[in-house]
């Protein structure tokens, strides 16, 4: 099918799906959960088959280790994917919230009402238990959203998706066409260049990729390019804790984008060779001249660096960091404050691991990708970072001219 007519069809799918009342829209999400459960088997044979023959991509360098490693779906990550669908079908509906009620005059009031976006264009490589995070976030926001996987993913992301709208086929009153998928390099191409009918692109890759797709369309981006986080060790942190957390936020999952990429290390901090050789025998390789302190390793290997104080640390994660997420280790609350104020990322932390810059760890169910803009969403976006919102004005016969004329005047008295 010509992408255009894809894009209208999620076009008017989104105009049907922003009538949904929330009792359908949860009614969809348990279905695919369920659906998804019982066909966790085929998708794990869909899954073998994207390994094996990504496998020697590896080994010729075409494919990152890194990427690889996003790729596979193993069982702890088909259970957070349909926890996560449960999860968004039981947070409070996120459209039609009243943000605002102000009684401009008597009988005169306006609402600020959350809305959806309209249709989401997501492109995004390997990972492919995204496509049921950014199904279920799109369905419970009342969202339509084109999907388009890298080629990796692609049998993997026919069968959940396949799984998903067969599930939402069955339920009663919804609508078709809100979840769609396409293939090729052409399809991206014309989703940049669909204007008409997308309201926003979200991509979830590379550096290479989000620049590219933020020079080639008029469509707002919403996304990260780098996830380059930081932890400061401070000159009173506690060391058990530092080598708990540097541990946890480098090898818990290195590949991710909020695992922990450079390490800064307070001049005064008594423990740095204890530090640095526990970090170590935890099979982190570390670098103490990297040719770059703005790289993103996506593997166990870690930069390090000593700074004079507070202030050459925040300076140095300002200078080199993406704005994603940096996190202080200290026992002094005065310089945690003024790390996490000064420091201009999306997330801010203070004794605590980078990887915990998640949606669904957030309470938010799930996520379609962290952000680093600062207009509209910013940090892990869930479904608050999927709505919008329109001004409704009731009245009974006001006129302007009755106010710029002096006959009546504005009180606004806020309601809520």
């Amino acid at each position: 099918m010509d992408f255009t007519e894809i894009a209208k069809q999620a076009k008017e799918a989104s105009l049907l799906t922003a009538g949904l009342n929330a009792q359908i829209k949860n009614s969809a999400l348990n279905s695919m959960a369920d659906a998804i459960e019982m066909a966790k088997d085929e998708i794990f044979s869909a899954n073998k088959v994207d390994l094996e023959l990504a496998e020697p991509l590896v080994e010729s360098g075409e494919l990152s280790k890194a990427t690889f490693n996003r790729l596979k779906l193993d069982e702890n990550k088909m259970r957070d994917m349909i926890a996560g669908i449960r999860e968004i079908a039981k947070l409070p509906d996120p459209v039609n919230k009243k943000l605002l009620v102000r009684e401009l005059d008597e009988g005169l009031t306006l609402y600020k009402v959350s809305c959806p976006i309209g249709v989401l264009g997501i492109i995004f490589e390997a990972r492919p238990d995204v496509i049921s995070q950014i199904s279920s976030l799109a369905i419970k926001s009342s969202n339509a959203v084109i999907l388009k996987g890298g080629k990796e993913t692609t049998n993997t992301n026919k069968k959940i998706l396949e799984i998903i709208n067969t599930a939402l086929d069955k339920v009663e009153g919804f609508p078709k066409n809100v979840i769609q998928q396409v293939f090729t390099r052409d399809d991206v191409a014309e989703m940049l260049k669909c204007d008409k009918y997308i309201n926003l692109i979200i991509p979830r890759g590379g550096n290479s990729l989000v620049k590219f797709i933020k020079e080639n369309t008029k469509i707002p981006v919403l996304g990260h390019a780098d996830g380059i986080c930081h932890i400061f060790v401070d000159e009173s942190a506690d060391l058990l804790t530092a080598e708990k957390i540097i541990t946890d936020a480098k090898t818990q999952y290195p590949s991710a984008c909020n695992s922990v990429e450079t390490l800064l290390i307070h001049e005064k901090f008594p423990h740095k060779d204890e530090l640095l050789a526990a970090l170590q025998l935890e099979e982190i390789k570390l670098i103490d001249k990297p040719e770059s302190w703005a790289h993103e390793y996506g593997d166990k290997i870690l930069a390090f660096k000593t700074v004079k104080n507070l202030d050459k640390a925040i300076a140095h994660i300002n200078r080199y960091g993406s704005g994603h997420t940096d996190c202080i280790i200290t026992k002094n609350i005065e310089n945690a404050e003024k790390f996490m104020n000064n420091v201009d990322s999306a997330g801010v932390y203070f004794n605590v691991s980078t990887r915990f810059a998640d949606g669904f760890r957030y309470g938010f169910g799930a996520e379609v990708g962290i952000s680093t803009n600062k207009t509209h969403a910013r940090g892990p976006v869930g479904l608050e970072g999927l709505t919008i919102y329109k001004y409704k004005l009731i009245g009974n016969g006001q006129v302007v001219s009755d106010y710029v004329e002096g006959r009546k005047q504005f009180h606004h008295k806020d309601l809520t």
